[in-house]
């Protein structure tokens, strides 16, 4: 093969004038590539160092170069995104090869400050051409080696293309009534395979006189049908895998049809190429050419807005003919119009709701009527090639359709005719006046051949060159009409509409709408429910239902059986292994495949039904041993455990309870054991439902094995309620997603966190990301092929108020939209001919982007994908920091927020909210508080009197407003602090606009009541039996709930009380409160009015009365108010001396701003030789110093001399005798003479006897 290269053919047309690059826009150019190739990619680029380059294009391709066809990538669409500057090399891969020896490129747009400057780079292989052509009356056989040849796979290949759109392109048959057959229909290609009666349909508009590439893959039941790039995967629907077929397959046609017990169907006219079957090449074996008899009819398409096509004819004739074929969807269209001579009248021809109108019109002075007018046809607007023939004498007008006689109408009328000089396809030019076209018909779009004009055929080349008539915004030698509805973007079974450049689904009695019909209706509208649980909740009895458990998915509904409960739908699936299945004679090589097909359902139906579901279980039973066996569950995925065992552990339910036949076995099917059998259930959801059943080593003698699988059974909706929180940078994986011609995803999320990625999904250039770019924006980026978008939505409130929030998101072919909460909707339409291409390849990140990038910490819930949902609880892990449920440290935390304060979640750590507290701290545990001296009051104001006012009449027209702060018209929550010697006081004061008033008071003997006036009669409770003006800090809660009183002072218990019948309900219009004397006039309760002087003297703190906290308002005060809502009379200093003393909280280091870890000593151990060696050095050295040390001991023990001071003689210095008395002297070992004292001194006599020691000399 020879690769054909980048910049094979260069052109730069930067010298060409303008008149030059008009030119070339219209004619473009062509490149002959001398032969066949295959042609894979197309890459452009400017003129080099020039301002010179195109933008936009339409590529062209055919075996002749006056037969063209257009090039439409998916979509539809035939324009091709050029350069953007010079240097630049702009690729595009084509989903489909061209097959086609000559390619024309034609300029639509270009760099406004140049002109058309293009070099054109072509990447694919030239190919041998085998050719085969066939007049309709002939075909080829292939004569099998064998009689009859039995497969179970099958690989077929051709290239045919043809102007016909009927005709057999191969057969083959059996005597056991297998057979396999390829053949067109309504320009359509049909395969239809014997296997379980199986008919698939691939292509539109295959009648086009081009090439086009087939080929067939099978293996067992799993096929793939290919048709110019756009692959059908199935799967037959019968029991049989093997196709038996006799003697010979038939290729363009079919010969002797009685023989082949076939109901005639006409062969194939057109011409085939390369046919190949399982590895066979038959055009190798004869009837071979090198090229195709093609037969040249020279289309031109209209296909811009104001189209039009000028055609001079013979003026002032009395008779007018003429004659063309067109094909087009769209419904209404100018065809032709004429103006006669000498101001006679008109002639307009239209398609109009499938029907070619004539109207003749002519001034009333000629005759009767002033128009003319009639139709014929039906549903002419199909695509399909139509002729129309219109013949007008002065006497008659004769319409004919199709050459058939049958669809000719004549009218029989005078007419007064002059044919004129102009004839006017398609449209009209403008200005009309000039240009003397006055028909105001949309212009029509389509293809029109064969354009005849008083019975002359029309030179369209010399029409092309301008040398006869005129045109615009036509293409000549090429039809570029497409099927917009092949395939079918429209989902869920609807209907689809099409116009030249656009399609419209009908999504009537389908339950989904939107642009494709791919979203589901509200639930009251939808006509399939999600699960039988849905049916039952609207009171359905058990029987039969059609659920459809992907909502928007692309999956079929499908029919089950729903047993209906008291507390439950059971929702039953069966299947074809209902009954026991025996197996024997199957190798590890080739075993056997029980498949489980399940009624009315594919497995991907199924599957979705279990994923929905909250729980599923399913029979599964063996008897007899085979050790080589498994089962296939959801994705194709094998599985060594059986009924009644955890997944992963390869057991059975015997193995679980160590009840096997033999206990060296965990399964009693594992020792042979031909008595017992292993039987139970599989209620791993995420593993359900069991597809096959593959047995093998059953080959042996006597070996055989038997299996039975039971029906699937679900109950229960995981769908609105599967939550996990991320807690820290983490995310979740779950396999690439895949997209069909729709996206739609939906989800919760709450976080604080202000921004994070909640999805992503990469491929080479397309991409999908969910992200919360700020903190009041949420963003939807993807990358569909059309360059990177992204839709915003923009909210004044922030995102991360820790509350839930709804996302939904959707992209199609008509649209993108992204949708928070009730925001409206922000969409993006898509560009016309757009097509939904995602190549996605990586894993499905949730949580964060790639690489854990960008993260999201919050809580998600309920995200699902094209109707699928995502398991987000079995994916958690918390030791990644991923956490099941949305309860957070909330829930259970280490020191709970007090006195009202709210708990916030941050997913690491969480805050407490004192906004409605009375208290502040970071747990809403310190209160503020007020000294107050004698004399000195606070007012807060509740309801000012205006208010008031707009209250009232509220009230009278039966429209009352909601609840003001603070306002609370059937109950009060209120608290407070206190610490005073001196009584009788007011603590609390809430005064009204009408008698009604509510009171705390120290009365004269301290205790504390509480008085209340609601309605007509009053209320009075005593709080405490003993005096509360001690000194000491007290408490008060009081909560009131219509007429039930609650209340607690300090840590007494709870007492309730009941009001009375008589008293009202209601404290009507609260105005003020007032804290240590209140200020009113007006009527005053005389027993309060006696306690109100001269005033409270003491501590106040921790003030409630329902949302309103005044101490806290006046001393933590934000400034955000303009109006100051309370009154001070004297001087308020702020004091907590009436705080409580509270119970020891014991705060965990991790929250304690003053904890310091305890210091840990550095400690090296080494378990090494290196110790070792050390601890034996270390011996020695002791043993030595030891040693030493006894030496050293030993050397010394006689060193040093002990003297007594014993009575000597006095010695005589004068003589030399010795002494007379006895008497010696110890010491050193040696003894001296004895001498007698001749006297002795008093200290001498004093020291004789003490002894004394004399320590050795330096020179001893």
């Amino acid at each position: 093969m020879n690769w054909l290269g980048l910049s094979m053919f260069g052109i730069s047309v930067r010298l060409l004038t303008l008149a030059s690059s008009v030119l070339l826009h219209l004619l473009g150019f062509m490149i002959d590539l001398t032969r066949k190739a295959h042609i894979k990619t197309i890459a452009t680029q400017g003129t080099f160092n020039t301002y010179n380059w195109v933008t936009r294009y339409i590529v062209l391709y055919g075996d002749h170069p006056s037969n063209w066809k257009p090039y439409f990538q998916q979509g539809s669409n035939w324009t091709f995104f050029g350069n953007v500057n010079s240097s630049g090399v702009v690729s595009h891969d084509l989903h489909h090869p061209i097959l086609a020896r000559y390619l024309r490129i034609i300029p639509v747009a270009w760099n406004p400050q140049g002109t058309i400057g293009l070099r054109v780079g072509l990447y694919g292989c030239y190919y041998d051409s085998e050719i085969v052509y066939f007049d309709g009356d002939d075909a080829i056989s292939y004569q099998f080696r064998s009689k009859k040849v039995r497969s179970t796979e099958d690989i077929i290949g051709f290239n045919f293309k043809t102007m016909e759109h009927e005709g057999i392109l191969m057969y083959a048959a059996g005597s056991q009534g297998d057979y396999i057959s390829v053949e067109l229909q309504q320009a359509q290609l049909v395969l239809s395979i014997s296997l379980g009666e199986t008919t698939m349909k691939l292509g539109s508009l295959l009648d086009d006189q081009h090439w086009h590439q087939f080929r067939l893959d099978r293996y067992r039941k799993y096929v793939n049908f290919s048709l110019d790039g756009e692959i059908l995967q199935f799967r037959l629907n019968g029991e049989f895998e093997q196709l038996d077929l006799d003697t010979e397959i038939f290729f363009g046609g079919v010969r002797n049809y009685e023989k082949q017990r076939l109901v005639y169907r006409p062969n194939f006219r057109g011409c085939m190429e390369n046919i190949a079957y399982n590895l066979v090449y038959i055009t190798n074996l004869g009837h071979v050419g090198y090229f195709c008899r093609d037969n040249l009819l020279f289309p031109f398409t209209f296909a811009g807005v104001n189209n039009f096509l000028q055609i001079p004819g013979y003026p002032r004739r009395n008779m007018l003919a003429i004659s063309f074929s067109f094909r087009t969807w769209d419904v209404v269209g100018l065809l032709m119009y004429t103006s006669f001579a000498d101001d006679l009248g008109w002639l307009e021809m239209v398609l109009s709701d499938g029907q070619v109108n004539v109207t003749i019109a002519q001034p009333k002075a000629q005759t009767k009527t002033k128009k003319l007018e009639f139709a014929a046809g039906y549903r002419l607007n199909d695509g399909f090639w139509h002729s129309v023939s219109l013949i007008v004498r002065e006497s008659s007008a004769v319409i004919t359709i199709d050459d058939q006689n049958d669809a000719s109408f004549r009218v029989d009328r005078d007419i007064q005719l002059r044919t004129g000089s102009q004839y006017f396809f398609g449209g009209c030019p403008k200005p009309a006046l000039r240009t003397g076209c006055l028909s105001n018909q949309t212009a029509f779009h389509g293809c029109m051949q064969m354009v005849s004009v008083d019975r002359q055929p029309i030179e369209l080349d010399m029409v092309r060159q301008h040398r006869l008539g005129k045109y615009f915004e036509v293409y000549f030698n090429v039809c570029g009409i497409t099927d917009r509805c092949t395939p079918n973007m429209c989902e869920h079974g609807s209907r689809c509409i099409q116009s030249w450049d656009d399609f419209t689904c009908i999504c009537d009695l389908t339950g989904y709408m939107g642009e494709t019909c791919h979203t589901r209706e509200p639930e009251g509208a939808t006509v399939y429910k999600e699960s039988c649980e849905a049916y039952r909740i609207r009171g359905k009895v058990s029987g039969n239902y059609t659920i459809d458990p992907d909502g928007s998915g692309p999956l079929k509904p499908f029919t089950v059986y729903c047993d209906m409960r008291e507390d439950r739908a059971w929702t039953i699936v069966r299947h074809n292994r209902h009954w026991l299945t025996k197996v024997a004679g199957y190798s590890p090589e080739r075993p056997f495949l029980g498949t489980v097909d399940y009624w009315n359902a594919s497995w991907g139906e199924v599957s979705a039904l279990a994923n929905a579901s909250e729980y599923c279980e399913q029979q599964i039973e063996f008897h007899s041993g085979m050790p080589l066996s498994f089962w296939m569950g959801r994705n194709e995925e094998r599985h060594y455990y059986w009924g009644g065992s955890p997944p992963g552990l390869g057991r059975c339910a015997c193995g679980m309870e160590k009840s096997c036949a033999n206990p060296l076995f965990y399964c009693n099917c594992d020792a042979e054991h031909l008595m017992r059998a292993d039987k139970g259930l599989l209620n791993f959801v995420d593993h359900l439902p069991v597809t096959q059943v593959v047995v093998s080593d059953t080959n042996r003698t006597g070996s055989e094995a038997q299996f039975y699988v039971g029906p699937l059974r679900c109950y229960g909706d995981r769908n609105s309620w599967n939550t996990v929180s991320f807690i820290r940078g983490a995310a979740l994986l779950f396999p690439t997603f895949k997209v069909n011609f729709s996206l739609d995803i939906s989800f919760f999320f709450k976080t604080s966190a202000p921004t994070g990625t909640f999805l992503e999904n990469m491929g080479p250039m397309n991409f999908i990301r969910m992200e919360l770019n700020t903190s009041q924006d949420l963003v939807f980026a993807y990358n569909i092929g059309n360059g990177d978008e992204n839709l915003t939505v923009h909210s004044e409130m922030p995102f991360n108020d820790n509350e839930w929030h709804e996302v939904k998101a959707e992209i199609n072919v008509k649209v993108a939209r992204l949708q928070v909460d009730w925001f409206p909707w922000v969409m993006r339409a898509a560009p016309p001919q757009s097509f939904i291409h995602l190549n996605l390849t990586k894993p499905l990140y949730v949580g964060s982007a790639e690489y854990n990038l960008h993260p999201f910490l919050g809580c998600l819930r309920g995200l699902h994908m094209n109707g699928v949902t995502l398991n987000l609880e079995g994916k958690a892990n918390e030791t990644e920091g991923v956490l099941v449920n949305c309860t957070g440290h909330c829930q259970n935390p280490l020191v709970p927020c007090q006195n009202h304060g709210i708990c916030w979640e941050h997913y690491s750590h969480y805050t407490c909210n004192c906004t409605v507290s009375a208290f502040e701290g970071p747990f809403c545990n310190h209160d503020i508080g007020a000294y107050f001296e004698q004399g000195m009051w606070v007012r807060y104001n509740i309801l000012t009197t205006p208010l008031s006012v707009v209250q009232e009449f509220a009230n009278i027209v039966n429209q009352p407003l909601q609840p003001l702060p603070g306002y609370n018209v059937t109950g009060e929550e209120v608290g407070l602090n206190f610490r005073t010697t001196s009584a009788p006081a007011v603590l609390l004061y809430v005064s009204t606009f009408f008698q009604d008033f509510m009171a705390i008071l120290i009365r004269e003997d301290g205790t504390l009541q509480l008085r209340y006036h609601l309605g007509s009669f009053p209320f009075s409770l005593t709080l405490s039996t003993r005096s509360v003006a001690d000194g000491q800090p007290h408490r008060i809660n009081i909560t009131r709930v219509n007429r039930t009183l609650y209340t607690q002072l300090d840590y007494y218990p709870l007492m309730i009380n009941q009001f009375s019948v008589f008293v009202d309900s209601k404290l009507d219009s609260p105005k003020a409160l007032y804290l240590g004397r209140f200020m009113e006039t007006g009527m005053i309760d005389p027993e309060i009015q006696k306690y109100n002087t001269p005033g409270f003297v003491g501590c106040i703190s921790g003030v409630k009365f329902n949302s309103i906290v005044p101490l806290k308002t006046i001393f933590r005060s934000t400034g955000n108010n303009p109006i100051t809502p309370y009154t001070i009379n004297g001087k308020l200093v702020e004091s907590n001396c009436a705080s409580m003393p509270s119970t020891y909280i014991k705060v965990p280091p991790e929250l304690d701003p003053w904890y310091i870890d305890p210091v840990d000593f550095l400690y090296i151990h080494d378990d090494g030789w290196v110790a070792v060696i050390i601890g034996v050095i270390f011996f020695l050295l002791l043993l030595l110093a030891a040693a030493l040390l006894l030496m050293y001991l030993h050397h010394h023990r006689y060193k040093g001399s002990y003297h007594t001071n014993e009575p000597k003689a006095i010695q005589d210095y004068n003589s030399g005798g010795s002494s007379s008395g006895g008497g010696s002297t110890r010491g050193s070992g040696s003894a001296e003479p004895a001498v007698l004292p001749a006297a002795k001194s008093v200290a001498s006599r004093k020291d004789q006897n003490l002894p004394q020691i004399l320590e050795e000399s330096k020179t001893e």
